[in-house]
């Protein structure tokens, strides 16, 4: 069995070609998703942050509406860019989020991808340490989500409060038991991988990652994931870590999937830059008719390796389609590679 829920984007634009014009569109397009995919029996509605641009960025008020509209499906973000988190505030939304779900949320985080302005996080009042860069400075404020989502209390009580304190140092709240065994890293090297697995967090790999070895991109993202599991196993963390692996997967079912897709089905791995340093591999988009499709499929190092598959879907072209996007896997490709 393997996990299968959808990564969305939530992009958004004015054009009359987009179903998703504004962004109430992708919010209430991203519930309406969620809803279907959890009737289709997909398994997790993960969604992408982004700040200052037209797609989805503040992500909690819409997982928590997410989990007050669904019952059973995993909720998640694939990734949050921790730069621009204040973690103390963060872990108080995500606590709240995740009891409103029932202890469904799965949260995906990162140092982030280049943004849409330079240094965006400063425009949120963050400010490097001294020989910090902004990659740190984001592992810096997931080290300290990390702490305060196990609950133990660190903040000294006022003498004479508004109200009654139980005793000792008070925690933050609300407080969600069991969160931190849910949150996830994005990892973008085989290096940072092995940091997620040292701290206790699951690993997300997307559909890219830096370059590493100069090797087809599902391999690299393979190898990346086997060294996440051997730093958890020297680690000595007690349960099971998760993997998940994004991709851009299209079954060719009719006409408008072949109109929409169908030219994009011999893609192939693609090179670029992150930024003036970093070489990054992108993986390829797999849309063919459902026989091609699973023995493309069965050739994926990566998906072999992950337990969790994160469908990235088009959302512009509106829920309908999309809930159809997802069905066509669940149904036409999945059990016979052996995911459901």
């Amino acid at each position: 069995m393997k996990k299968i829920g959808f990564l969305s984007f939530g992009h958004w634009t004015a054009s009359p070609q987009s179903q998703t014009r504004s962004a109430a569109d992708t919010l209430l397009q991203s519930i309406e998703l969620a809803v279907a995919a959890e009737q289709l029996g997909a398994d997790g509605a993960y969604f992408r942050v982004h700040h200052f641009a037209r797609q989805l960025a503040s992500p909690f008020p819409l997982l928590a509406a997410v989990g007050a509209k669904t019952s059973r499906i995993e909720i998640g973000t694939a990734v949050i860019d921790m730069r621009y988190e204040n973690p103390l505030y963060m872990a108080e939304d995500a606590g709240a989020a995740d009891l409103i779900a029932g202890g469904r949320l799965q949260l995906g985080i990162s140092r982030g991808s280049p943004e849409q302005v330079i240094d965006g996080w400063r425009y949120f009042g963050y400010r490097l340490a001294e020989g910090e860069d902004d990659a740190r400075m984001g592992r810096r404020h997931a080290e300290v989500f990390l702490d305060v989502l196990r609950g133990e209390g660190f903040a000294q009580p006022n003498p004479r409060p508004m109200f009654a304190n139980p005793p000792g140092l008070l925690r933050l709240e609300p407080h969600s038991e069991g969160l931190r065994e849910r949150i996830w890293w994005g990892a973008g090297s085989n290096a940072t991988a092995v940091w997620a697995a040292k701290r206790g967090m699951n690993l997300q790999s997307s559909t890219l990652k830096n370059d590493e070895t100069g090797e087809p991109f599902d391999v690299q993202q393979a190898a990346q994931i086997r060294a996440y599991r051997e730093a958890w196993k020297e680690a000595g963390h007690a349960r099971t870590p998760r993997v998940s692996v994004s991709r851009s997967i299209i079954a060719l079912m009719n006409d408008r999937d072949r109109a929409y897709f169908g030219h994009e089905g011999g893609g192939e791995d693609q090179i670029g830059f992150l930024d003036e340093r970093t070489r990054a591999i992108f993986g390829r988009t797999y849309a063919a008719e459902p026989e091609a499709l699973i023995a493309q499929l069965k050739k994926d190092e990566a998906i072999a390796e992950a337990d969790t598959l994160l469908l990235t879907v088009p959302n512009q072209l509106g829920v309908d389609y999309n809930a159809h996007v997802i069905e066509a896997i669940l149904k036409h490709v999945a059990p016979a590679l052996g995911w459901r």
